[in-house]
């Protein structure tokens, strides 16, 4: 499933989310359910020094895989999973766990499809077909 698709099934299933942007290690937006591309700029750039500060402040040398942030009106939230990450807006006082299962699917959703790998073929096993 592509970005988009992606992201329209996050916002389908989860009422508590506002605003979502899929984004890269590199914070290159692949998918966003805002209609200003600066604004999702904006939203992944913030996601990823949220990321940062919260790996700075680790004693251990693992990275942060999610953050939570809660505001006066609403959450933020973040997501990382190896290279890609997702970053959300939410209502006030959502379901944060619910909240991270569903970043995480759309995160999942959004990957790319691996090929599957060729099986070689040996003489063996075309003698056992003969």
């Amino acid at each position: 499933m592509d970005a988009a698709q992606a992201l329209a099934d996050l916002t389908e299933i989860s009422s508590q989310i506002e605003a979502a942007v899929l984004f890269d290690a590199g914070g290159s937006v692949q998918g966003s359910t805002l209609a200003d591309e600066a604004k999702a700029q904006r939203l992944a750039e913030a996601a990823a020094r949220l990321l940062e500060r919260a790996d700075a402040v680790r004693s251990e040398d693992v990275e942060v895989t999610q953050v939570e942030a809660s505001l006066a009106d609403g959450c933020v939230f973040v997501v990382r999973d190896g290279e890609r990450r997702i970053a959300a807006t939410t209502v006030a006082n959502p379901t944060v766990g619910l909240v991270f299962y569903d970043l995480k699917s759309c995160l999942r959703d959004s990957a790319p499809a691996e090929k599957p790998k060729r099986r070689r073929t040996t003489k063996k096993d075309d003698d056992d077909e003969a």
